[in-house]
């Protein structure tokens, strides 16, 4: 006679299914040696073939009485997190959606250093930069370049389009347009990797005005001709 209570055949099928899947061989035994007693074998007969003592055998059926299957998964291994770990992870993405520049300091990307000391000031919590490179994957955080982009609204693109299409309807050989544009030479920040949010890429603003060197070129529209100075 089983010295356990009888496992439902779904019950049965779905501690099979977790055998097959599991990682956790410790586990998988346990689970194995619920269903051999299910059959009908015997508590010695069972230590013997999964290589166990009998006396985990009964920690085994306790816990599985208790608990069902779920007693029977192993506790995470290790010293347990000191630290609110779930709650840093939800303040790291959201620190990770602004610049450091937004909390005064003088810098476009973050790093892990700096990101441990905005968490201590936020939370009190002194982690170790390498706690915090640990915990971003687990975060959705991943390192990314970010994208540059302009910031530059014009208020008057309206009237702009207007006079252009004008222009274009009135053009001639003594009346010639021409598209112009002029691009500065390094002016743009040092775009580099950044922790970011998984499948979200940031945008760095750049300062667009520099005395620096420029080129400026200019299409003719009729001919297709290009000068540039």
């Amino acid at each position: 006679m089983p010295i356990i209570a009888p496992i439902p055949r779904d019950e049965r099928r779905l501690m099979q299914k977790a055998i097959h899947k599991t990682r956790d061989k410790n586990y998988a035994r346990r689970l194995t040696a619920m269903l051999m007693l299910h059959r009908g074998e015997r508590v010695s007969h069972v230590a013997r073939t999964l290589c166990c003592a009998r006396s985990s055998i009964g920690r085994w059926i306790n816990w599985f009485t208790l608990s069902g299957a779920e007693g029977l998964k192993s506790l995470p291994s290790g010293r347990g997190r000191r630290w609110p770990f779930e709650h840093i992870c939800a303040l790291l993405r959201e620190l990770v959606k602004h610049s450091p520049g937004d909390f005064g300091y003088q810098r476009s990307r973050w790093s892990t250093e700096l990101l441990a000391i905005k968490i201590r000031d936020v939370t009190g919590c002194p982690l170790h930069a390498s706690t915090i490179r640990r915990w971003l994957p687990a975060a959705g955080l991943v390192w990314r370049r970010a994208a540059p982009t302009l910031r530059i609204r014009d208020p008057h693109k309206e009237e702009k389009m207007v006079a252009i299409h004008e222009a274009l309807a009135k053009c001639s050989a003594e009346n010639p347009v021409f598209y112009e544009d002029e691009v500065d030479i390094h002016l743009n920040p040092k775009i580099g990797a950044d922790w970011q949010l998984r499948g979200q890429q940031k945008r760095v603003v750049t300062p667009g005005q520099n005395e620096k060197y420029y080129l400026a070129g200019a299409l003719h529209s009729g001919t297709g001709k290009v000068s540039y100075v």
